[in-house]
């Protein structure tokens, strides 16, 4: 069950955090995991410590919010392992100029750019270059990953952040329905609050959650490896809540 051997995947933003665990998920079920990251060292760390597991992985680091640099890169990565049959679209937060926070009323109109780029048409971007080719083979998945924050809104000012995420759902659902006589599927994962690197904010986010706990990397990939299986061949065009009881739609 869950089997992904033979299967090539391309995970954005996972040089670190839910995408390093989502790509150690996937290759341990026995997929070719292509590492993307903006900053090409973390991309490296992360093929280290699959590689140094006995799994295969390659890195290919892109900005994703560049189309013509997502296509080149995922042509080459390509051609080094086999052609995509499982997107997962990872990077996010505020893209490599990091998130600008504050009061909608109060923030400038040029940071939005930033948030909505890689969160919206980073997602759209590594679709493109990739979903030609799922639906030629007749496989394929796409997997985006997302945030409360663009179902149910936050009030942390990120406000531009809830756009691109928001509008990131809108676009993986659309597509869901264009693709799926092909044999491919798009779900979008809306995650909760995560784990931090200061354990004491962490456990003040804790206190807000209904299981008292924030999500962990293994949490979003554990999902994403179902998703991707062929277990999940009839589930698609969904968004589906994971976050401790959080949110509820």
């Amino acid at each position: 069950m869950f089997d992904l051997t033979d299967r090539v995947a391309l995970v954005t933003g996972a040089g670190q955090g839910v995408g390093a665990g989502i790509a150690a998920a996937l290759a341990e079920q026995g997929a070719t995991v292509i590492v993307n990251d903006v900053v090409p060292e973390r991309a490296v760390e992360t093929v280290r410590s699959l590689t140094d597991a006995g799994r295969t992985a390659i890195t290919a680091s892109f900005d994703v919010t560049d189309l013509d640099a997502v296509v080149a890169g995922v042509r080459a990565a390509e051609a080094e392992v086999g052609p995509v049959d499982v997107l997962v679209n990872n990077a996010g937060n505020g893209g490599a100029a990091g998130m600008p926070v504050g009061s909608f009323r109060d923030l400038d109109p040029a940071s939005w750019d930033g948030p909505i780029r890689v969160n919206l048409y980073g997602v759209m971007h590594c679709a493109k270059a990739v979903v030609d080719g799922m639906c030629e083979r007749g496989r394929g998945r796409v997997i985006t990953i997302s945030s409360g924050a663009g179902t149910a809104g936050v009030s942390i000012g990120v406000s531009p952040y809830s756009a691109g995420k928001g509008g990131g759902i809108a676009f993986t659902r659309t597509l869901a329905l264009e693709v799926a006589r092909f044999g491919v599927t798009a779900n979008t994962l809306a995650i909760g609050l995560m784990e931090l690197p200061d354990p004491t904010i962490t456990e003040s986010l804790a206190r807000s959650i209904p299981m008292r706990r924030t999500g962990t990397p293994a949490d979003i990939a554990a999902a994403c490896v179902w998703l991707a299986s062929d277990e999940a061949g009839w589930v698609t065009g969904q968004t589906i809540e994971i976050n401790g009881g959080s949110v509820t739609t």
